[in-house]
């Protein structure tokens, strides 16, 4: 049996541009922190490997202590560990990976051609190959472990499913025919289960740590054990801060306050999220507001507002005042539109008004 950790997509040195400066910089920093975990990790199951399936930098430039960290933590972890560079980190003559010396025990597959390192005393065979450009043809089409003897595994960056992609499109029955008993693959950021075609098992480990609102959810690497009967896989949460979108309907509900308090959960004080206001309200939700009355619940909080007018607002059209004077004219307007567009404009005048009648923010959000 062959025990190994399977992890890619870190993007180290990410500039997350969302946040504010010295948040980017702790968010970086914080990445860098990851590496630790994964050496924990490593030493926690007894791994006999450690597999990195690209993108582990976020480009060809990372700062001077991101890969002086990286090439110290994988000094340290005393296994053979083998990476497959991506469309992000490609392999190239000014590449860290090219142009930085790296510990004995690191091999970087460097070219688009396969190639295969032997571990006698794991009875392994490790495949590879790296992208040496932002996009690669099929590598894996046409291969097949000339060797059946022992365990076969291979690292590779690029896209299963998707013939037409410019990032090393792969197909099921490639993988089938390759003859691999584990493909680790990496460059889609959520983790994918451990699948299965023909003889070959395969997996996205998914990114480690979220970077956005489109990496939500628990981020880690995998534990694999491969035997020549089959494999198993277990996906390790690494700990890190988590991005969460979370929809919150007000219908039926008399207060925004409460409806926000009632629907997140607890402890979410490390982690990023973006809250979505749904449903009929009487007038536009004072995000800015409820940001600040909030904000100290996350480390980041953004809201945005996605209701409705209730159609009982209209009901205040012709009172004895400013706004119903003011609802009433545009009452008439709504009424008389000969189209949704109109409607919506109308819809949208009505807020703006309302919430300067009311003394309110009327800013829009970036769409409605």
């Amino acid at each position: 049996m062959v025990k190994l950790i399977h992890a890619a997509d870190f993007h180290l040195d990410s500039p997350f541009s969302a946040l504010a400066e010295d948040k980017a910089v702790e968010r970086r920093r914080e990445q860098r922190s990851i590496l630790e975990k994964l050496k924990t990790l490593v030493i926690d199951k007894n791994a006999d490997l450690l597999v990195l399936s690209g993108d582990l930098l976020d480009s060809g430039r990372p700062y001077a202590e991101t890969y002086e960290q990286l090439i110290g933590v994988l000094s340290q972890v005393q296994v053979p560990v083998f990476i497959s560079p991506g469309n992000h980190d490609y392999y190239s003559e000014r590449s860290p990976y090219a142009s930085v010396r790296w510990p004995d025990n690191v091999h970087i597959f460097n070219s688009l051609q396969i190639s295969g390192i032997s571990l006698p005393e794991l009875n392994l065979r490790v495949w590879g190959a790296g992208f040496l450009s932002e996009t690669a043809q099929p590598i894996l089409r046409g291969f097949t472990a000339p060797d059946r003897s022992v365990l076969n595994i291979m690292t590779l960056h690029g896209d299963v499913g998707k013939p037409a992609s410019p990032y090393n499109p792969i197909t099921e029955e490639d993988i089938a025919k390759s003859g691999l008993d584990y493909l680790a693959l990496g460059h889609v950021h959520m983790y994918s289960g451990l699948k299965q075609a023909g003889h070959t098992f395969y997996a996205y480990p998914g990114c480690p740590e979220g970077r956005g609102f489109d990496e939500t959810g628990i981020k880690g690497a995998i534990y694999t054990e491969i035997r020549e009967d089959g494999c198993k896989a277990e996906f390790i949460p690494l700990g890190g801060r988590r991005y969460e979108v979370m929809r919150i309907c007000l219908d039926d509900k008399e207060d925004i306050a409460a409806a926000i308090l009632s629907a997140v959960p607890e402890n979410t004080r490390r982690d990023i999220y973006r809250l979505i206001l749904s449903g009929s309200w009487d007038e536009r939700p004072d995000t800015r507001t409820l940001t600040e009355q909030f904000g100290d619940l996350f480390y980041q909080l953004e809201i945005l507002d996605r209701t409705n007018l209730r159609v009982s607002l209209w009901a205040q059209a012709g009172e004895d005042s400013l706004k119903g004077l003011f609802l009433n004219r545009l009452k008439e307007r709504y009424d008389s539109a000969s189209s949704d567009r109109e409607r919506e404009v109308v819809t949208l005048a009505a807020r703006y008004g309302l919430a300067a009648l009311t003394n309110r923010d009327a800013v829009l959000e970036g769409d409605i």
